[in-house]
């Protein structure tokens, strides 16, 4: 049986920061990552579909690499809405955070067709910077090593309409 993420981070935030690629709940199109607590570590947990492949039988790297960044960007989310006194399913609106920078070291080849398991670490860098370090595993073997330096997002990053 598959692990789920009941209470993940990305289902509070509000439309308009719903359309990421990598996790916005609202993209048809995208991977629809979502990250939640498991203990004092984040996790999100993604079965690859059939055309993201590099090869018959492995992951292509890129959907690796946008596993670690979502998951950096709402590791920090669910860190600093927990700081605030909030937990995810409770209703409030958390933090919303972009991508300073993203580095990924792969370990293995990503085997198709099993669930990946991200688990990330979360350090507190300044008050409006984390650095997230996450592993990234399909069964027991580890895959992919990332780190994401995530930032509040600015208030320039909201569009105005027309």
């Amino acid at each position: 049986m598959e692990e789920l993420v009941l209470n993940a981070i990305q289902d509070e935030y509000p439309a308009d920061f719903a359309w990421c690629y990598g996790c916005g709940r609202l993209n048809e199109a995208g991977h629809h990552f979502r990250t939640g607590w498991n203990g004092e570590k984040t996790v999100t947990i993604y079965t690859p579909k059939p055309d993201h492949l590099a090869l018959p039988g492995f992951v292509y790297g890129g959907l690796v690499a946008s596993l670690i960044d979502c998951h950096g960007t709402g590791s920090a989310a669910l860190v600093l809405h927990r700081k605030n006194g909030h937990e995810p399913g409770e209703g409030a609106e958390p933090p919303r955070f972009v991508t300073a920078s993203l580095n990924v070291n792969f370990m293995k080849p990503t085997p198709h067709g099993i669930p990946l398991k991200a688990v990330g670490i979360v350090e507190e860098i300044h008050p409006k910077k984390f650095k997230v370090t996450t592993e990234v595993y399909a069964a027991e073997t580890l895959c992919a090593k990332g780190e994401v330096v995530a930032v509040v997002m600015p208030s320039t990053f909201v569009q105005k309409g027309e």
